[in-house]
């Protein structure tokens, strides 16, 4: 299977999906009964009485923590495609493992499959043509780049996201009390400065006599 139809596939699958849902959504509005009442404008809270109305800002901490909880959960998905281009680069790299028949000098049945799992035909591998020995030390160093360049792309994805935490924390915005903390400073008072005593005297109270 080429590139091309493993695209359309994806395309295919993607249409259906959206056509999919769409003829549920449409359904769903042509047939279900349009009878609101009171309770059924009402906001839901898990089935607790409401407090106040719904058009309030949600805290948005709680936003943060679902965004990191979701990052984490993504860059795991991330690690399969280069978990499997270097766990079978490794495979080639094994001395134990015969990579090119030492009868005919061409890549043997295992290293042909490695490569189309790769997605590299094996016609496209380049052999050295003095003999077997010299074809399978190729093999062993294309092997051997292909993990270091498995390697070195999964540490600039994790560089790249350590700067955008690093980035977030600096900003203060995986503080859990931001705006407190923020207000605290704003008010806080030198000890030191012996005139915010006076001021604070001059202030008239609240409640009077």
């Amino acid at each position: 299977m080429n590139s091309v139809s493993i695209v359309a596939f994806m395309a295919l699958f993607v249409t259906v999906g959206f056509l999919f849902l769409l003829a549920n959504l449409l359904v769903g509005k042509l047939v279900r009964p349009k009878l609101p009442n009171e309770e059924k404008l009402e906001v839901y809270e898990c089935g607790e009485p409401t407090i106040g109305t719904s058009f309030v800002q949600f805290d948005l901490r709680f936003y943060v923590v679902a965004l990191l909880f979701l990052i984490f959960d993504v860059e795991v998905a991330l690690f399969f495609p280069w978990a499997t281009v270097f766990g079978k680069a490794t495979q080639l790299m094994d001395p134990q493992m015969p990579v090119v028949a030492a009868s005919t000098g061409e890549l043997s049945e295992p290293a042909v499959g490695l490569f189309e799992e790769l997605g590299v035909a094996a016609a496209d591998v380049p052999l050295d043509a003095a003999g077997p020995a010299q074809a399978t030390e190729s093999v062993r160093q294309l092997g051997n780049q292909l993990a270091l360049s498995g390697l070195l792309d999964v540490l600039v994805f994790f560089a790249v996201l350590m700067v955008g935490f690093f980035y977030v924390w600096k900003r203060g915005d995986l503080n859990w009390v931001r705006a407190t903390s923020e207000v605290e400073e704003a008010v806080a008072i030198d000890p030191l400065d012996m005139e915010a005593p006076a001021e604070a005297d001059d202030r008239q109270p609240v409640l009077s006599a």
